[in-house]
C-alpha cells in the first residue's frame, strides 16, 4: 500500500505540530516553575533582615541567660564543705544568743531536676533560747549571703514560759558542673 504524498505531508505536519505543542507545554511549565522559584527567592530575601534581627535578639537573650546562669551558679556553691557551714552556723548561734545541742552534716546527696544536677545537704538545727532570738536566727539563716543557697524546709517550735526551743530543718543546695 502506497501512501499518498498529501497524506504523508499531513502526517508530517501533524507530527511536527504535536512536537511543537509538547515543547511549548514543557517550556510553559519551566517558566511557571521559574516564576514560582523567583517568588520564593524574593520572599526569602525579604525575610532575611528580620531573621538577622531576630538572631541578634536571641543572641542577646542567650548572653543574658548565660550571665544569669553564672550569677545563679555563683550563689550556689559548687562544693558544700560542712566544716565551713558548721562554723558559720555556730557563729550565728552565738551572735543570736542561742544554744545548740548538736550539729551534724550528712554527706551531700545528688539530685536531678530535668537537666540540672545538683547536690543537697539536709541538716537539722536544734536551738534553744528566747523566742525573739530564735526568730532572729531564722532571719539570719534566710538572709545571710553565706547561706544564699539554703532553704528553710520546716520549723518545729515549742515555748515554755520565757524559753523556747526549735528544731529547724534546712537544705543547703550546691551545683555540679
Amino acid at each position: 500500500m502506497k501512501i499518498n504524498k498529501k497524506v504523508l505531508a499531513v502526517i508530517i505536519v501533524c507530527a511536527f505540530a504535536a512536537v511543537l505543542a509538547y515543547l511549548f507545554m514543557n517550556y510553559s511549565q519551566i517558566q511557571a516553575d521559574r516564576e514560582a522559584l523567583d517568588n520564593r527567592l524574593t520572599v526569602a530575601q525579604n525575610r532575611i533582615p528580620g531573621l538577622v534581627s531576630e538572631k541578634d535578639g536571641l543572641e542577646g537573650q542567650q548572653g543574658s541567660a548565660r550571665s544569669g546562669l553564672a550569677a545563679a551558679q555563683a550563689k550556689y556553691p559548687q562544693d558544700i564543705h560542712s566544716i565551713e557551714y558548721g562554723e558559720h552556723i555556730w557563729e550565728i548561734v552565738k551572735k543570736c544568743n542561742l544554744t545548740m545541742t548538736s550539729l551534724s552534716f550528712p554527706r551531700p546527696a545528688a539530685r536531678q531536676e530535668g537537666a540540672i544536677a545538683f547536690q543537697v545537704v539536709s541538716i537539722t538545727l536544734p536551738v534553744s533560747g528566747k523566742l525573739s532570738d530564735i526568730f532572729e536566727f531564722i532571719r539570719v539563716i534566710r538572709t545571710d549571703d553565706r547561706f544564699g543557697s539554703t532553704e528553710v524546709k520546716s520549723i518545729s517550735l515549742s515555748i515554755d514560759g520565757e524559753t523556747a526551743s526549735a528544731t529547724i530543718s534546712v537544705d543547703i543546695h550546691g551545683h555540679r558542673r
